[in-house]
């Protein structure tokens, strides 16, 4: 998801063009990975009916399966990025992406729910930092007037990712079985680390002492001393509701992606490969309204925290309101098209929230200020958001459940207001 970046990477003095060119390639080749990442994710949510059928799971044992990577992710991204940053980043990118993929092909040879369920923790394991790991890699690269252009192109490969999950795992599985759909995501993977490892020269991009370039020193000062880090990233009542209330808001994000095929395949009898195209096209609209919700933020609210926060909430309110409302028509193309429209709004607090969280917090730690915000993402919204609304399923029909998701928006407005209170000073 795209977030805001710290600006510390090369200067703005004009690059050789054979670094210009190296750096592109990297960047594309970092780029599919995190289509990778995504595709190995999302690609469960394609495959959900047949995996039912054929092991006679609940709906609640088919979200944990969704909600164990996002739990993985949420928990390990902090200590795994400080990790990458002593050990090396092109080398921890090189293990995550094994990692993932590998245990893509294990999810794709399970013959049970246990080693199922272990692989796909395996998965959130090496996807947990790839992200922050990724990005602190391509600031680096980068000069710094153009830190913004390549952070918004890197995050969109996430929704991009998760479409080509869904979209390509349904074809896969409608074919060959459910088990081909892992299998064709890891062979991507594994293809793409191996490029990496022969491309990717931890000398050229990170510098002799394996330290990424241009990334201010006072940053490494700075994670030593622990406490100040937590007194800085927990500082401020306002930047605490902004944790809280994204990540609420991501709960809809992550009961969607999860139970939309699922959702078209029983109520609408959509085959599997329609309907993870379907799901494709309403995650594409998530993917559209992130940046565009983000652009209209960064041009209404400009010099007002306040303003930001406000547009924050009228975009979760709106996706709880169509979301709502889509639930009161029968199937049909006025339900879809609703369904699809609370998609647009449904993650366009991620724009304005990065931009927040950049502004409470000092340069220093942006990065970690990040990561937690990502930590607040999985843990309050994606992970919970597929457990509790298969749960809801297994009690209430799919479709009650889903209509429930809107409270989220209404929770996520809530605390979001309690932090505009605390705001001062802006009008």
């Amino acid at each position: 998801m795209a977030l805001t970046i710290q600006e510390t990477a090369c200067s703005d003095g004009a690059q050789p063009r054979s670094i210009r060119g190296y750096a592109w390639v990297i960047f594309a080749l970092t780029f599919g990975l995190l289509l990778s990442d995504y595709m190995s994710r999302q690609v469960l949510n394609a495959v959900f009916p047949q995996i039912k059928a054929e092991w006679g799971l609940s709906d609640i044992q088919l979200g944990a399966l969704s909600g164990i990577v996002s739990l993985a992710v949420g928990i390990l991204a902090f200590p795994l990025s400080l990790a990458a940053d002593r050990w090396g980043r092109v080398r921890s990118v090189t293990i995550m992406a094994a990692i993932w993929s590998i245990a893509t092909l294990l999810c794709g040879l399970s013959h049970n729910y246990f080693t199922l369920l272990s692989a796909r923790f395996l998965v959130g394991v090496g996807e947990a930092a790839y992200a922050s790991v990724g990005m602190a890699i391509l600031i680096s690269m980068f000069p710094a007037r153009h830190t913004s252009t390549v952070a918004g192109a890197f995050f969109a490969g996430s929704m991009v990712g998760s479409v080509m999950g869904i979209g390509l795992g349904g074809t896969l599985a409608s074919q060959f079985g459910w088990r081909s759909a892992f299998v064709g995501m890891a062979i991507f993977g594994i293809a793409l680390t191996l490029l990496y490892m022969m491309v990717a020269k931890p000398s050229r991009i990170e510098g002799e002492k394996g330290q990424a370039t241009g990334i201010m020193q006072t940053e490494s000062r700075a994670t030593v001393r622990v406490r100040h880090v937590l007194r800085d990233l927990f500082s401020s009542p306002v930047l605490i509701c902004v944790y809280i209330g994204s990540g609420l808001q991501l709960f809809i994000n992550g009961g969607l992606l999860a139970w939309l095929p699922s959702f078209l395949n029983r109520v609408y009898d959509m085959p599997l490969s329609r309907a993870g195209g379907v799901a494709a096209i309403f995650v594409l609209c998530g993917a559209c309204g992130m940046p565009l919700c983000g652009a209209l933020s960064d041009r209404l609210g400009r010099g007002s925290p306040r303003r930001k926060i406000l547009l924050a909430i009228t975009y979760n309110l709106a996706c709880g309101a169509l979301l709502f409302t889509a639930f009161q028509f029968r199937a049909g193309s006025a339900q879809l098209t609703l369904i699809a429209l609370a998609m647009f709004f449904s993650a366009g607090i991620v724009g304005p929230s990065g931009t927040m969280v950049a502004n409470l917090t000092p340069k220093a730690i942006h990065s970690t200020a990040m990561a937690t915000l990502a930590f607040a993402f999985n843990i309050l919204g994606l992970a919970p958001g597929s457990v509790v609304t298969g749960v809801l399923a297994d009690r209430l029909g799919l479709a009650p459940a889903l209509q429930l998701l809107p409270l989220a928006s209404v929770a996520s407005a809530v605390v979001l207001l309690i932090g505009v209170r605390h705001l001062r000073g802006e009008r």
